[in-house]
C-alpha cells in the first residue's frame, strides 16, 4: 500500500470515528432534550403491540438511539407500567426508527451536499453551548453532534474516493447467495466492532457512493449489521433482569427472521425498482440502498405485529420467571434512567410487602403455609434491594426523583425492621386455636382474628394499586391494637390483684402483645410512605 493509500485509508477510518462520536454526541444531547418527554409518551400511547410499534419507531427517530427505547420499554415492563406484550411493539418498531439515519446520510450528506456547511454550524453550536444553560445547551450539543456525523461523513468519503481503482465491486467476489451471506457476516461484524448499525449504514452508504461496492452488495452489509445488533443486544442482556434477557432474545430472534426475508427480498426489491423508475437500481443506488433497509423493516414489523401473543408465550417458554423473583427486575441498565429506576424499586417493594403480608397472614391463621413464600427469600430479596438503592445517588434539586428516593429508603428501613421482628417472634404459628395457653384467651385471640382479616384486605389494596386504602386499613388496625392492648392489660392488672394469675405469666402475654403492636407499628409507616410515594408529582 502505498503513503497515498495509507493517507486516504486513515483519513476514511477517522471519519467513521467522527461519525461515531457525532452520533453520540447527538443522542446524549437529544436524550438530554427530550428524553422524559419520549418516555412519558412511550408510556402514555402504548396501549397495544401497534400503538407501541408507532411510538418506539417515532422515539428512536427522534432520539436517535434504539438502545433508549429499548432500555425504556425494559424498565416500562419492570416497573408494570406496561405488559411484556406491549414492550414487543416497541421493540420491533424501534428498528424501523433507526433507519431515519440512513435517509440524513443521503437526503442531507449526499444529495443536498451540505457538509461544507457543517464546519461552520459547529463553530455556531460549540458558542452557544458556552453561553447557554440547561435545555439550550443541549440543543447546542445535539446541533454540534449532527454537524460532527456530516462532518465525518465528508472525510468518509474523501478518503474512499482514493481507492477508486484498488477497492471494486470485483473485489468482493460475484453476486451469489454465498457472496451474499459472506457480506451479511462481514456488516454483522461490523457492528459488532463499532457497537452501532448507523455507523455500518453509513459507511456502506459512503462505500457505494464512491463505488468500491455494489448495491446488491451495500444490501447484504445492511443486513448483516441488522444482525449484528442482536449480538450487542443479547450481551447487554446477560445477567440482567428477566424483562431485558427477554427482550435481548426478542430481538435476536426478531432481527434473524427480518434477514432472511430481506435476503429473500433482495432480488425482488431490485426488479420492481427497475420497474418503477425505467432504470437500473445503480442509477440512484444510495436512495435505493436506504428505501430497501426502511422497506425490509417495515416488512418485518407488519408481518410480526399480528403473531405478537404467540411471540410472547415464545419468549416466556425460552426465559421462563423464576419462583419468588422479587430483585429480578432491578437491571442496573436501569440506572442511567433514575426515574425508571426507581419506579422499578417501587413496584418490585410492592411485591415484597404484598407477599410479606402474606407470609405474616400464614403465620397468624394456619392453613396457607404451602403457598407463602419462604422468609429466608423475602430477607435475601430485601438485601439485594438495600445494595440496588444504594447505587441510586441523587440531590435535592433533583425533584421530584428526591423525595421518591426518601419514601423509598424509609419503607425499607421499616420493612427492615418488620423482617426483624418476625424472626424473633420464632417459627411456630401466633395463633392456634387448639391451644391452651394464655395466647388463646381473651384479646389477643379476638385480635388476631381481626388481623388476619386485615392483612387480607390489605394484600387485595396493594394488588389494586390503592396505597390511601392501604394506609386506612393499616391505620385501623394500629387503632385497634392499641385499644385491645389497654384492655387486656387493664384485665390483666386485675387478675393480678385477684390472684387469679401471676406477675410473671402475665407479662409474657403482654410482651407478645406489644411484639404484635410494633409489628403492625412498621406496617403503619410502610403504609403511609407507599401513600407519599402515590401522591409525589
Amino acid at each position: 500500500m502505498t503513503m497515498i493509500e495509507t493517507y486516504h485509508l486513515l483519513e476514511a477510518l477517522g471519519g467513521l470515528g467522527l461519525f461515531l462520536l457525532g452520533m453520540t454526541i447527538m443522542t446524549d444531547a437529544l436524550y438530554q432534550l427530550a428524553g422524559q418527554r419520549i418516555r412519558n409518551a412511550l408510556m402514555a400511547l402504548t396501549r397495544s403491540p401497534t400503538s407501541g410499534a408507532l411510538t418506539g419507531a417515532c422515539s428512536t427517530a427522534i432520539l436517535q438511539s434504539s438502545s433508549a427505547t429499548t432500555v425504556a420499554a425494559v424498565g416500562f415492563v419492570s416497573a408494570g407500567l406496561l405488559t411484556f406484550k406491549e414492550a414487543l411493539g416497541i421493540i420491533f418498531g424501534a428498528n424501523v426508527g433507526t433507519t431515519i439515519t440512513g435517509w440524513l446520510v443521503v437526503l442531507i450528506g449526499f444529495k443536498l451536499k451540505l457538509t461544507s456547511l457543517m464546519l461552520p454550524l459547529l463553530l455556531l453550536a460549540m458558542f452557544a453551548k458556552l453561553f447557554l444553560k440547561r435545555k439550550q445547551a443541549s440543543l447546542a450539543m445535539a446541533v454540534a453532534g449532527f454537524s460532527v456525523i456530516f462532518v465525518g461523513i465528508g472525510m468518509m468519503q474523501s478518503g474512499l474516493s482514493g481507492f477508486e481503482q484498488v477497492l471494486t465491486p470485483a473485489t468482493f467476489g460475484p453476486d451469489t447467495w454465498f457472496g451474499r451471506i459472506q457480506l451479511l457476516l462481514v456488516g454483522a461484524a461490523i457492528t459488532v466492532v463499532t457497537q452501532s448499525s448507523s455507523a455500518g449504514v453509513a459507511a456502506s452508504l459512503t462505500a457505494l457512493y464512491a463505488g468500491s461496492i455494489s448495491f446488491h452488495q451495500a444490501a447484504a452489509l445492511v443486513i448483516g449489521m441488522d444482525v449484528g445488533t442482536t449480538v450487542t443486544a443479547l450481551v447487554a442482556t446477560l445477567g440482567g433482569s428477566l424483562s431485558s434477557r427477554r427482550t435481548g432474545l426478542s430481538h435476536v430472534i426478531y432481527n434473524l427472521l427480518t434477514a432472511v426475508m430481506a435476503l429473500l427480498l433482495l432480488t425482488p426489491f431490485v426488479q420492481i425498482w427497475q420497474w418503477l423508475f425505467g432504470q437500473p437500481v445503480e442509477a440512484q443506488a444510495q436512495l435505493a440502498l436506504v428505501a430497501f433497509h426502511t422497506l425490509f423493516n417495515t416488512f418485518g414489523l407488519l408481518l410480526i405485529l399480528p403473531f405478537t401473543n404467540q411471540f410472547e408465550r415464545l419468549m416466556s417458554t425460552l426465559v421462563p420467571e423464576r419462583e419468588w423473583s422479587y430483585t429480578e427486575p432491578l437491571d442496573n441498565a436501569l440506572l442511567r434512567d433514575v426515574d425508571l429506576a426507581l419506579k422499578t424499586v417501587y413496584a418490585s417493594v410492592c411485591r415484597q410487602f404484598h407477599d410479606l403480608l402474606f407470609y405474616l397472614r400464614t403465620r397468624i391463621k394456619s392453613g396457607d403455609e404451602d403457598e407463602a413464600p419462604p422468609f429466608p427469600q423475602l430477607q435475601s430479596a430485601l438485601d439485594e434491594t438495600h445494595v440496588y438503592v444504594d447505587l441510586i445517588h441523587l440531590q435535592q434539586k433533583d425533584k421530584p426523583s428526591w423525595y421518591q428516593l426518601l419514601e423509598l429508603i424509609h419503607i425499607l428501613d421499616h420493612m427492615q425492621r418488620l423482617h426483624e421482628r418476625c424472626k424473633d417472634w420464632g417459627d411456630d404459628p401466633w395463633y392456634e386455636p387448639q391451644h391452651e395457653s394464655g395466647v388463646k384467651d381473651g384479646h389477643l385471640s379476638e385480635l388476631l382474628i381481626k388481623a388476619e382479616q386485615t392483612l387480607s384486605e390489605m394484600m387485595h389494596s396493594i394488588n389494586e394499586g390503592d396505597n390511601l386504602r392501604l394506609w386506612q386499613q393499616a391505620q385501623q388496625l394500629g387503632e385497634e391494637v392499641d385499644r385491645q392492648l389497654e384492655a387486656a392489660r387493664k384485665q390483666r392488672m386485675h387478675d393480678i390483684a385477684g390472684g387469679h394469675l401471676r406477675v410473671p405469666e402475665a407479662e409474657e402475654y403482654l410482651e407478645e402483645f406489644r411484639h404484635l403492636q410494633q409489628m403492625v407499628y412498621h406496617i403503619r409507616r410502610v403504609c403511609l410512605h407507599l401513600k407519599r410515594w402515590q401522591e409525589i408529582k
